[in-house]
């Protein structure tokens, strides 16, 4: 049995009786969470998610790159027009995990290696310290000219090794931090 079988047989099982309820396009919680695509950390495990609860991102590390900016970008916009407000608000939740392959992308060599092969420049995702990365990426979002100040961020690191995950930063508003 293949894994596209394997999966197709659990969506059968899963639509069975299947009701969206009118499940609204934006997410429930109001929350777009950036993470890794390691396997070991899936959102919906990790922090309980329901179908519906929050907007997943992800990307080797969990980094905020500038296509992690312009999603975001997107969504605000996309946001402040279905509720008709000036400016859209919500959450972004930035999480990290330990353990992370994208930790290779940190090595000078590594990164070199990558470039010369594909092209691609792994930099942008290279995770050196978790939490000093967190930090940074909030810096980021809060540099990013074009995304609107009522946004809130927050960062968490999963560890995948006990399954807990902890705050690193909470959330606070973007037009807070631009002060």
């Amino acid at each position: 049995m293949t894994a596209t079988s394997i999966l197709l047989d659990r969506n059968a099982r899963f639509s069975v009786g299947f009701d969206s309820g009118d499940m609204p396009a934006f997410p429930k919680l109001g929350t777009m969470i950036l993470t890794c695509i390691d396997a070991r950390v899936d959102p919906a495990h990790v922090l309980g998610l329901e179908l519906g609860d929050c907007v997943v991102f992800r990307n080797n590390g969990g980094r905020v790159t500038q296509n992690f900016v312009d999603e975001v970008t997107a969504l605000a916009i996309m946001v402040a027009k279905m509720s008709g407000a000036m400016e859209a608000a919500f959450d972004i939740v930035l999480m990290q995990h330990t353990k992370c392959g994208a930790q290779s992308f940190a090595d000078p060599q590594f990164q070199a290696l990558i470039k010369q092969r594909t092209g691609v420049d792994v930099t942008p995702n290279a995770i050196t310290d978790q939490r000093s990365d967190l930090l940074s990426d909030i810096q980021t979002l809060r540099d990013a000219p074009n995304i609107p100040g009522g946004i809130r961020v927050a960062a968490m690191l999963y560890d995948v090794e006990t399954g807990i995950a902890q705050e690193v930063a909470p959330p606070t508003p973007l037009a807070d931090l631009r002060h």
